[in-house]
């Protein structure tokens, strides 16, 4: 990850003047995500790879917002975007793993993944947002829902739901997945 990607999203989450935000920038300065990876081998599997994927999906959600005239403020799209995937902030290791390459087993540095507080995604994104600050329902449900029909098809219905009342649900999914598959590649998942 960039220097300047770390500034950019530094800037924009200092726009947000929420009650709690200073200390919530804090939070995400001391942690992790600007070194951990998005994912353990798919989107962003390299350090610094959660805090690029955030700037791809913030980017591309920004846009998404204006071409469809969606009412979300420019703090509801920080927001949104930037922190939709701050639960994997803490749960990524360096690890070794035997592999096979070339027909010769390796030893491999690899990214490992440990969940020590397993809500669920998008629901511990706003569990540990709310901790800091307050999001509006609108937030909550668009976080919540980030990973859409990625998510168990007996929860889609669910999902639907929610994009019928607010459609920016649909918009970060979309968002989610186009940073993945086609910015970050590798055939990605978007998890």
């Amino acid at each position: 990850m960039s220097a300047e990607t770390k500034s950019q999203i530094l800037s924009a989450l200092a726009l947000v003047k929420r009650t709690g935000m200073p200390k919530f920038i804090k939070y995400v300065e001391s942690s992790d995500f600007f070194t951990a990876p998005a994912s353990t081998r798919f989107h962003g599997s390299n350090a610094g790879g959660l805090a690029e994927h955030s700037w791809n999906v913030y980017t591309i959600f920004k846009d998404k917002v204006a071409h469809y005239k969606l009412e979300l403020s420019e703090e509801s799209v920080i927001l949104c975007s930037l922190l939709h995937d701050i639960c994997k902030i803490g749960v990524y290791r360096k690890g070794k793993k035997n592999v096979k390459e070339d027909g010769k087993w390796i030893e491999k540095e690899v990214w490992e993944y440990n969940d020590g507080l397993p809500f669920g995604h998008g629901e511990k994104s706003v569990y540990i947002l709310q901790k800091y600050i307050e999001l509006t329902d609108e937030e909550a449900i668009i976080i919540r829902w980030h990973m859409g029909l990625s998510e168990p098809k007996e929860l889609w219905r669910k999902f639907d739901d929610a994009a019928e009342i607010y459609p920016a649900a649909v918009a970060l999914f979309t968002s989610d997945v186009e940073a993945a598959h086609l910015i970050e590649g590798q055939g990605a998942e978007s998890t």
